[in-house]
């Protein structure tokens, strides 16, 4: 496993390289990263795992200060892995240039974290179309649980550069509980609180009925505030494809957003 930390050593190393996977990561890695890593592995001749805490696509400074970090574990998995490289680039090797226009959002795609983290999917796409330039990947694989992410990156990447972006399903421990790794910052009571909301819409998707599915949502929206003591952004059930609100069960998925203690969670079902 070779580490790269910056573009000349990244230049150098990937310059024969064909059917190069990508796997993007802001580090503290889980098994969600672990299972999109070995979708590369498999799929690809080399994989690259890119470790960049990205400062623009955090709206708060003390969010992006908390952001857990553990390279030496990290590490420590990705060679277990038999990962072919890593990429742990500062600021200033993915920063290289400033843009001549911001990248800008459109206004129908402001809508579940785009409309309460703002400037987040910016730098986001930012970052990504970046990384992209600098590493060249034939294929990249990111996870299902940052749905909307996904949403938004695959829609500008396949405008902008021929690399293939593979979906992958989102990874839950025993409790049902999407893998983030904003869950270590979670106490025990606090990610069993966790699970048991997860599994509430688990369940809840499962039930849901064509008629009165707005009414439905409001009513859980309430009944989980109360009950479990959070604040919710959203919750709302869209189609997949246009990330519309829909009353239609084919092809949607229920999204949410919520804070417990301060430490803010999405998931989508």
């Amino acid at each position: 496993m070779k580490i790269l930390l910056n573009n000349n050593d990244l230049n150098e190393a990937l310059y024969s390289v064909s059917n190069l996977g990508f796997v993007p990561t802001m580090g503290s890695l889980h098994n969600g990263h672990i299972s999109l890593i070995k979708k590369s592995l498999k799929k690809c001749n080399k994989t690259i795992v890119s470790i960049f805490v990205n400062p623009t696509q955090f709206n708060n400074n003390r969010d992006y200060k908390n952001y857990p970090r553990n390279g030496r574990k990290d590490l420590s998995i990705l060679k277990k892995l038999k990962v072919d490289f890593v990429y742990m680039p500062n600021k200033e090797h993915v920063y290289t240039f400033k843009r001549k226009s911001k990248i800008k959002i459109n206004t129908k795609d402001k809508i579940l974290c785009a409309k309460y983290r703002k400037g987040h999917f910016e730098g986001v796409i930012d970052v990504m179309d970046r990384l992209i330039k600098i590493i060249k990947p034939k294929k990249i694989f990111m996870g299902e649980k940052d749905f909307q992410q996904l949403y938004l990156i695959k829609k500008y990447i396949n405008n902008s550069f021929k690399a293939q972006i593979f979906s992958c399903k989102t990874i839950r421990d025993k409790n049902k509980l999407a893998l983030s790794s904003r869950n270590s910052l979670l106490n025990k009571n606090e990610l069993i609180k966790a699970g048991k909301i997860a599994k509430s819409l688990l369940l809840l998707k499962k039930r849901l009925l064509k008629n009165n599915i707005n009414k439905v949502l409001i009513n859980k929206k309430k009944e989980l505030s109360k009950f479990f003591n959070i604040s919710i952004d959203y919750l709302e059930l869209r189609n997949v494809y246009n990330l519309k609100k829909t009353n239609k069960i084919k092809n949607s998925r229920l999204f949410i957003a919520y804070q417990i203690n301060k430490i803010r969670l999405i998931d989508n079902f």
